[in-house]
């Protein structure tokens, strides 16, 4: 009995990759997702916090550690000029407590 409940249960736990490592592509055809930076924090999709070592990066959507090399990140990033053109768009916070998803409906776009 408790073999055929394990497969059944696995359903309900999330599998949830928080793609935090990213890069920053120069070319928006080499990008996973299109980014725009805007002004105010009301705007944004997500809110961002750049942490300095990649093992502050792997918990806690938001907080964002830049890889040195494409191979390393889990998405690769292209910021665009517009708005318009954008996957998603986010605002860079000064402390890792503000950094958090303001539209969750926009987190299919960095994670995964």
């Amino acid at each position: 009995m408790v073999k055929s409940i394990f497969p059944f249960l696995l359903l309900f736990i999330p599998f949830r990759s928080h793609a935090q490592k990213v890069y920053s592509v120069l070319y928006e055809s080499q990008a996973d997702v299109k980014v725009y930076v805007v002004k105010y924090e009301s705007q944004a999709d997500l809110k961002v916090f750049k942490v300095p070592y990649e093992s502050q990066a792997k918990d806690g959507a938001g907080n964002w550690f830049f890889t040195k090399y494409p191979g390393q990140a889990d998405k690769k990033i292209f910021f665009v000029s517009y708005e318009g053109q954008a996957d998603l768009k986010i605002f860079f916070v000064k402390y890792p407590s503000q950094a958090g998803w303001r539209k969750r409906e926009k987190q299919g776009v960095v994670e995964n």
